[in-house]
């Protein structure tokens, strides 16, 4: 029974997430993440197909574990967030809560251009011959 709930959920949030590709308010990342957790869960298959697919490669893969972003996947990135934030600023008319949210947007531009630009980019060759030889043992 926990095997089908985990699979359906998987279904259910990899559609969420491919969805998220074409509306900006929906987190493609997040629910591509979850979905490889519940089918991971539930049915190897399933999984090992979700993460040869290019979503997989092209939202989880490339982004978050290589931190490879383009500069225009960051704009449309600090954009979409730019528009998440600026809707609570337009629907509440409070300065303190304004300030804050530019606060926090401001913090989220420079906390995720360091990240994805500059952190964990310069490895050894040392590191990385060490890291090709686990990829060949797993």
């Amino acid at each position: 029974m926990k095997k089908i709930i985990f699979i359906i959920l998987g279904c259910l949030t990899f559609g969420l997430g491919t969805i998220g590709i074409f509306l900006p308010f929906l987190p493609t990342t997040v629910f591509y993440l979850l979905t490889a957790f519940f089918w991971l869960r539930s049915s190897e298959k399933l999984y090992q197909k979700f993460v040869a697919s290019k979503f997989y490669a092209e939202h989880i893969d490339r982004t978050l574990v290589r931190k490879e972003i383009t500069t225009a996947g960051m704009v449309r990135m600090f954009i979409m967030m730019f528009v998440v934030f600026l809707i609570p600023c337009l629907l509440v008319d409070n300065v303190v809560m304004r300030v804050t949210m530019a606060t926090v947007y401001v913090a989220h531009v420079i906390g995720l251009t360091w990240y994805f630009k500059f952190s964990g980019r310069k490895r050894s060759k040392g590191t990385a011959k060490a890291e090709a030889e686990v990829e060949v043992l797993d």
